[in-house]
C-alpha cells in the first residue's frame, strides 16, 4: 500500500487533518516523515487510527482520557502522584477514624454538629 498524505489520511479515517496533528502531538499516533519532511500515513498507521476509534466508542472514552493514560504510562512519577491522591481519597471514604490531634471536647463538638446538620437535611427533604 501507497503511504498517504495527512489530508489523504483524514479522508481515509474520518478524522480531521487538525486532530491527526493533535493525536500525533500527544503520542497516540506517530507518523513517520517523508524526507521532506511530510507526515506519511501507513497501513500501520491507518490501523492504529480505526483500532483508537473502536476503543472510544468502545468505551465511552474521549481522547483526552486515552492521552492522559498514556501520560500516566510514559511517566511513572506521574503515575505514582495520581495513584497516591487517589489512595489518600479513597481511605478517607472508606476508614472513617478520628483525626489525632482533635481534642475530646471538639471532637464531640463536631460530632453533634454533624448531626444537627443530618437531621436538618432530613427534616427539610421530607
Amino acid at each position: 500500500m501507497a503511504t498517504l498524505t495527512i489530508h489523504q489520511a483524514a479522508d481515509t479515517t474520518g478524522w480531521s487533518p487538525r486532530m491527526l496533528r493533535y493525536l500525533e502531538r500527544v503520542g497516540l499516533v506517530v507518523p513517520p516523515r517523508s524526507g521532506g519532511g511530510y507526515r506519511v500515513y501507513g497501513a500501520a498507521e491507518l490501523q492504529r487510527l480505526r483500532s483508537l476509534r473502536e476503543l472510544l466508542a468502545q468505551y465511552d472514552l474521549g481522547l483526552s482520557n486515552v492521552a492522559f493514560a498514556k501520560r500516566l504510562r510514559d511517566n511513572p512519577r506521574l503515575a505514582d502522584a495520581v495513584s497516591t491522591w487517589l489512595e489518600a481519597w479513597l481511605w478517607i471514604f472508606s476508614k472513617p477514624a478520628r483525626p489525632q490531634p482533635i481534642g475530646n471536647q471538639d471532637w464531640l463538638s463536631f460530632e453533634q454538629e454533624k448531626g444537627r446538620k443530618l437531621l436538618a437535611s432530613a427534616t427539610h427533604a421530607a
